[in-house]
């Protein structure tokens, strides 16, 4: 598939894609979501890739929100519609998937945007970006799971307060509240999501994908997430990576991981 809105690269075992509608700070339309489902597809079929980096294009932007004039005039059964078509696509598909997904946040991630960089497994930002859920001044709330996700990294309280105020808060800010791991200069975003990509690329993937169904397990209702540890816990003896890491700990030296 050729894409119009996005860009996707691949070096070794990373591939990054990024968000490509500087013109409308990268909002997300229905397109963009279409193509952002396509190519996570294709990237968790790709055996050679070990780590997904999520950003948005030049410097002003990661996503400045969704595109608002698509959904204006929609009725409740179409809003409804939206948000149930819009979490399953992307947003829940990227949070479950079994390749890690760094967001690289490089500007605003308003609205849509902060869902998006939610949904990967961990974020870094650079210290010009600008993070919030204005969806309320709008007559609306957060639909792409923003009201879950957001609770879950900072806390209840200053989850109602980022969504009832819908104001915008610093990097600094993020940083300071969980919301994001790291931050660091413009110049050093791309370098430093790639050198937490390296550090993760050195385990075992079949581990790292285990791992992301147990630690995600915790936050479905119904799911008891230590069962969900244990029984992943007894695969991972069953495996070539668990043999081979053993063994290389075992004889001091470095593991290479088959994968399996």
């Amino acid at each position: 598939m050729k894409f119009q809105n996005i860009l996707v690269a691949k070096n070794n075992n990373l591939a990054q894609v990024t968000i490509n509608r500087p013109k409308k700070l990268n909002a997300l339309n229905k397109a963009t979501i279409e193509e952002l489902n396509v190519a996570f597809e294709a990237l968790e079929d790709d055996e050679n890739i070990k780590v997904i980096i999520l950003t948005g294009s030049e410097e002003k932007a990661f996503v400045a929100g969704a595109d608002i004039s698509e959904f204006a005039h929609f009725s409740v059964n179409e809003g409804g519609g939206l948000a149930r078509q819009g979490q399953e696509m992307l947003f829940n598909f990227i949070e479950n998937l079994s390749t890690p997904v760094i967001a690289a946040i490089n500007g605003f991630a308003l609205g849509g945007g902060l869902e998006l960089a939610m949904s990967c497994h961990f974020r870094i930002a650079s210290n010009n970006a600008k993070m919030g859920l204005p969806e309320v001044s709008l007559g609306v709330i957060p639909g792409y799971g923003g009201t879950q996700r957001l609770p879950q990294l900072v806390g209840k309280g200053k989850a109602m307060e980022l969504i009832m105020t819908a104001g915008m808060i610093t990097a600094d800010d993020a940083l300071s509240c969980g919301l994001v791991n790291h931050l660091t200069t413009q110049e050093e975003l791309m370098p430093l999501a790639e050198k937490i990509a390296s550090k993760i690329m050195r385990n075992s993937s079949v581990a790292i994908s285990a791992a992301i169904k147990a630690v995600n397990a915790n936050f479905v209702d119904g799911i008891n997430g230590f069962d969900v540890e244990i029984e992943a816990f007894g695969n991972c003896f069953g495996t070539e990576d668990f043999k081979e890491g053993t063994t290389a700990f075992l004889e001091k030296r470095k593991p290479s991981f088959p994968g399996n």
